[in-house]
């Protein structure tokens, strides 16, 4: 990277401060800061339990596809989820942080950007099926940028993966079965996508949340990672207050913020997951009004 290049999510790249989420409790995490972005490695599972990024739409680069996975020198090899994991397998190193998303600004540090996301902790493992459902999760911060297109075009994503307990173990690694993703922007008072309450003056903070479910495309019951053919990922928008206590991180500001109308909560200690969450099927179909 360049010397030029900061590192490390930038509480204040919105017009409001945006302090980085982090895992609720005692739970012990890696900071790790990478130009743009930061990754919260959770030791113990050999993954992230949060990454954030700052995006700036308005001077993202079209970088070529440069550079290499590799382990991260700061911290020992064992505490990350490194290549035996995704060896022979029909495992995706899939990226959190999307290689493209820190990949703005100046060509130099766009590139050393892009090439920090191949950073094993920025990975998670994925079922490598593809299809609509996942193109759809890859391209969620993309609808929110065209949206937020109408201010100053900055959106910050916070993204990991579910480290459940209940998650399958796989060469030693437990495989999340759920991901989540809340992208965040600033509104003005001219933005359409803003409340029209008139007691709010100024920017206004707004977030809309995403959850990925892979449950049904891994099976790890022969000691081996298999992925069903015909299965799919699904996708769906979900309330921010629901992934913060199905995911265990302290969103702060986010969930009030969230632009989708508030459902029932944890109250009872179930995860109600897809049958009560807004299935997506398209970019369409995404709330963020």
């Amino acid at each position: 990277m360049t010397a030029a290049t900061p590192l490390g999510y930038d509480e204040a790249f919105l017009v409001i401060p945006l302090p980085l989420p982090r895992p609720v409790g005692d739970r012990a995490v890696r900071e790790l800061p990478y130009p743009r972005f930061t990754v919260l490695l959770d030791p113990s599972r050999r993954l992230a339990a949060m990454t954030a990024v700052n995006i700036d739409g308005g001077a993202l680069r079209d970088i070529a596809r440069t550079g290499e996975w590799f382990l991260d020198e700061r911290i020992p090899v064992g505490e990350q989820a490194g290549p035996a994991v995704y060896a022979s397998n029909d495992v995706d190193r899939g990226h959190l942080v999307r290689r493209r998303d820190p990949g703005w600004g100046a060509p130099a540090e766009a590139r050393a950007a892009t090439e920090a996301t191949f950073a094993y902790p920025n990975a998670a493992p994925q079922a490598s099926v593809f299809n609509q459902s996942k193109e759809l999760w890859l391209g969620l911060e993309d609808h929110v940028l065209e949206y937020a297109d109408t201010t100053d075009q900055r959106v910050s994503v916070f993204t990991a993966p579910v480290l459940a307990a209940t998650d399958p173990e796989y060469r030693g690694v437990q495989i999340p079965r759920r991901f989540f993703k809340v992208a965040a922007w600033s509104s003005t008072d001219d933005d359409p996508l803003r409340t029209t309450d008139p007691g709010i003056v100024g920017p206004r903070l707004l977030a809309a949340g995403f959850v990925l479910d892979q449950s049904e495309l891994i099976d790890v019951r022969e000691g081996v990672l298999a992925t069903p053919p015909l299965s799919a990922y699904r996708t769906f928008q979900v309330p921010i207050a629901d992934i913060e206590a199905l995911a265990g991180v302290d969103l702060g500001p986010l969930v009030a913020a969230d632009v989708l109308p508030p459902a029932a909560g944890f109250a009872d200690g179930t995860v109600r997951g897809g049958d009560a969450w807004r299935p997506l099927g398209a970019a369409d179909d995404v709330v963020l009004a």
